[in-house]
Order: structure tokens, then sequence, then C-alpha cells
């Protein structure tokens, strides 16, 4: 039975420590002074960065209580080739964020609770925690900024704890509504079915356009 079971997540999973790339681009809308709307769009490949698996397609909506809290919600639709097809998932969600600088860090937390709809599986809920520190240094005129953050993922179906990413590397400007951050990421997610932990190698960019 264990092995049945190590043999089919082998089956559908790439090895362990494989290398992927992720990018992600955003482009951002301000309502008003309190409000502001998201549109979202990840691609994502991997097998050493040689397969296309992964997209998806998020437009959400955050409202700007002042300038240490914020919440929203929004919608995703993704699509993740498993079994060597394209299956879909669709994710309505709420998130709230929370914002301090002491000592000259700036620092975010974001917790996001998801529904997570599919045709081809039971559906699940899901919750994520994610802490950003930004450094308090800046360098070139592209303002370089050091940048660390932790995400973690729960599982409400369960209650199981089942991926981590903990992320390192910089943000920066390109132009003045332009803005940036490439980052290694290490990806842990435990195997369905066993408790084992495999881990990712992920180069991840990211672009954001405001307006």
């Amino acid at each position: 039975m264990w092995l049945f079971v190590l043999l089919t997540v082998r089956a559908y999973a790439y090895d362990n420590h494989d290398f992927q790339i992720w990018n992600t681009d955003v482009e951002e809308f301000k309502v008003n002074k309190t409000s502001k709307i998201t549109f979202e769009q990840e691609f994502r490949w991997g097998d050493n960065a040689s397969e296309f698996y992964y997209q998806h397609y998020d437009v959400g909506y955050a409202y700007l209580l002042n300038k240490y809290f914020n919440f929203g919600g929004g919608f995703r639709y993704i699509e993740q080739k498993t079994s060597g097809k394209f299956k879909e998932e669709d994710e309505p969600y709420l998130v709230a964020f929370m914002f301090w600088n002491p000592g000259g860090f700036n620092l975010s937390d974001r917790f996001r609770a998801e529904y997570r709809h599919f045709d081809y599986q039971t559906d699940s809920w899901r919750l994520r925690n994610k802490l950003d520190i930004k450094l308090p240094w800046k360098f070139t005129r592209f303002e370089f900024q050091p940048m660390v953050a932790d995400e973690v993922f729960f599982k409400v179906n369960g209650g199981d704890l089942n991926e981590n990413r903990l992320f390192a590397g910089f943000a920066f400007n390109l132009l003045k509504n332009l803005k940036g951050e490439i980052c290694y990421m290490l990806r842990s997610t435990k195997n369905s079915g066993i408790c084992t932990w495999s881990d990712t190698n992920v180069l991840n960019t990211k672009l954001k356009l405001s307006f």
C-alpha cells in the first residue's frame, strides 16, 4: 500500500529539489483614497524550468482603512497540470493586511482565507499567512532593497500544515509607478498520504504597475 502511494505521488509531482521559475505580473488601479482594484496573472515552469505547468488569473478589491490596516477579497481562476492535463480550480478568497515600520524596517503581515472549488476532487478551505520584511537600506538608482518573507499554508479540512515558502531577495523601483521583486524561494510541500516533505528551488520574479 505504501509503495503504491509513493509511486502515485512521484508520478504526478516533480523531483525533490526541482528548479522552477515563477513570474507574477500585477496591475493596480486606485479607485479613490480608500480603495483599489488589483489584477494579477502568474505563470510557472517546472521540471528544471522546462515545462509550463501552472497559470492563474486574479481580480481583487482592497479597502484601505488606514496606513496600518486594509482588507478585501477577490477571485482567482487557476489552471494546473495534473496527470498530464490542465485542470481547473476556482478560488474566492478574503484577505487582510497589517503594516508597521519599526526602526526603519517595512513589515507587512497578510492573512488570507481561500475556498478551493474543484471539478475533479473534494473542495477545501485553506488559510495562508505571509510575513514580509524589507530592510531599511536601498542601493543604486533603482533602489534595490533587501527583503525576506515567509508564508505558511494550513489546510482546514483535516487540520494540516502542508506548505511553507521562504523568500530572500530584493525589491526595486524601475519607474515611479513600476515596482518589482526578484527572489529565491524555497518551497516545502508535504507529500499527500505520507508524512514526508519535498523541496522546490524557485526563481521568483514580480512586476507591479500602479495607476
